[in-house]
């Protein structure tokens, strides 16, 4: 899982600086070209998305080295946490949630999936199966009971 989303991230940063590099430099210069950079929109278009380019790079470079910090074997084999799928029992309703534990600044959810960072995630963070979790929300407090876990050791590779 993790060395996915490091491939993913190495993919789009190798796009980003390509288009940093390359592209962009192109349509500035072809802009500059066109003569009077005051009310050239293309000009301006081009420096925006460079500015945005480089953000997001510094972005991304930042979090390719945290999950590069990040040492599997430093993950409970028997309890939530990174990676984890979990399903739990609303103690009341009696209705079954799943979560995924995905890493905390994630930007593209799936359904199911949560921070660790998130209410919920710190909730459910270090729980075993049979552990009843408080999940306290701005009107109510829940009581949950984790009932199946599959660790980010148990998933196949």
């Amino acid at each position: 899982m993790i060395e996915a989303l490091k491939q993913k991230l190495t993919d789009e940063a190798e796009k980003l600086r390509f288009e940093l590099n390359v592209t962009l430099p192109n349509e500035i210069r072809k802009a500059v070209e066109l003569g009077d950079l005051r009310e050239n929109s293309e000009y301006k278009a081009a420096l925006e998305r460079q500015q945005f380019v480089q953000a997001r790079l510094g972005q991304l470079t930042k979090r390719l080295s945290k999950l590069s910090s990040i040492d599997e074997s430093q993950i409970a084999t028997d309890a939530v946490g990174m990676g984890s799928k979990v399903t739990v029992e609303d103690t009341q309703s009696k209705e079954r949630e799943r979560y995924h534990m995905i890493f905390g600044d994630a930007e593209d959810f799936d359904e199911g999936q949560v921070t660790m960072s998130s209410p919920i995630g710190r909730a459910l963070l270090g729980k075993k199966i049979g552990e009843l979790v408080l999940l306290k929300l701005p009107t109510i407090t829940r009581k949950l009971k984790v009932v199946a876990l599959v660790t980010i050791h148990d998933e196949p590779i």
